[in-house]
């Protein structure tokens, strides 16, 4: 059961019209890394949670249900940015400069061919947001990642809080307004809250590497492929030495794929003779990693 708040999460002001930020600002109401997105992604991936891990599931619905009342902000926020557009354009060509250089057709035209101002918010939404990103393109389902198994999803949560929070940084380079500074800092920071939340599920749930149940075959686990031409090989703790495994395991560096892999026995498909009645089974070990967790329980 929902039950809608009228009061926001956090007071949205916005000093003057600014249609190009309102503009940018519909990244984070129907973007890939959006609000809608978030809140969609996180009620997807906690119904799988609800009988297997009731605990993992109340954080999922939290966050996610949070993440409906970003969207509300946002989308107050870029209905303000519009104010004038769609009640008094005198007021709103005092209060912002680019208003004058839009008043004749040709400073019209190119002000939408500069995306200055998204022609969506004066054709199609009557001033207010759309479910679409800053360019226009609608959101679609495609942007939901959801695996079932909880280590993935928080990890691919812990990517999706990451990306939004740079967003709102990137956002934040392009307004001087400080109610929607103060705005966007409160959005951005509750980004910051949300990955500390999603970490700290992750180190109570038991080190599984690779995730899932099958382990990578040893055949191929530990090898690392140079696949550049040209110039000298970097190396690092990614294709050299011990990598993330205990002493006695090291990297398989494959030079020259041409010469040390294409035409060997290594890349024989040998299926048929090892496993002639298909099992999913894989001949390996889940290697010890470098992750470490400590449970904060």
């Amino acid at each position: 059961m929902f039950v809608h708040n009228k009061d926001l999460q956090f007071e949205v002001r916005v000093d003057a019209p600014d249609p190009r930020f309102a503009s940018l600002l519909m990244e984070q109401f129907g973007g890939a890394n959006g609000e809608l997105t978030a809140a969609l992604q996180y009620f997807t991936q906690a119904f799988v949670l609800r009988q297997k891990n009731p605990m993992m599931y109340d954080l999922f619905m939290d966050i996610a249900t949070e993440e409906l009342s970003h969207l509300e902000m946002v989308g107050s926020m870029i209905t303000m940015l519009l104010d004038g557009l769609n009640d008094n354009l005198k007021i709103a060509q005092q209060q912002c400069d680019w208003m004058p250089a839009v008043a004749s057709r040709d400073g019209r035209e190119q002000a939408i061919h500069q995306v200055a101002v998204n022609p969506m918010f004066l054709v199609l939404s009557g001033g207010g947001p759309d479910v679409k990103d800053s360019a226009g393109n609608n959101w679609t389902g495609a942007f939901i990642d959801a695996n079932g198994d909880p280590t993935v999803d928080l990890r691919n949560n812990l990517a999706a809080e990451s990306r939004a929070k740079i967003v709102y940084e990137y956002l934040k380079q392009f307004t001087d307004d400080p109610g929607v500074q103060d705005t966007l800092t409160f959005l951005m920071t509750r980004e910051i809250a949300h990955y500390q939340q999603f970490t700290a599920a992750l180190n109570e749930l038991p080190v599984n590497f690779p995730p899932g149940t099958l382990a990578g075959d040893n055949r191929f686990q530990n090898v690392a492929f140079n696949m550049s031409d040209g110039g000298e090989s970097v190396r690092g703790p990614w294709n050299q030495g011990q990598g993330p495994w205990p002493e006695g395991t090291e990297w398989t560096y494959i030079e020259n794929p041409e010469t040390q892999w294409l035409g060997t026995d290594m890349r024989q498909n040998t299926g048929a003779e090892h496993n002639p009645a298909g099992s999913p089974a894989v001949d390996g070990d889940k290697p010890f990693t470098h992750e470490h967790r400590i449970p904060t329980t």
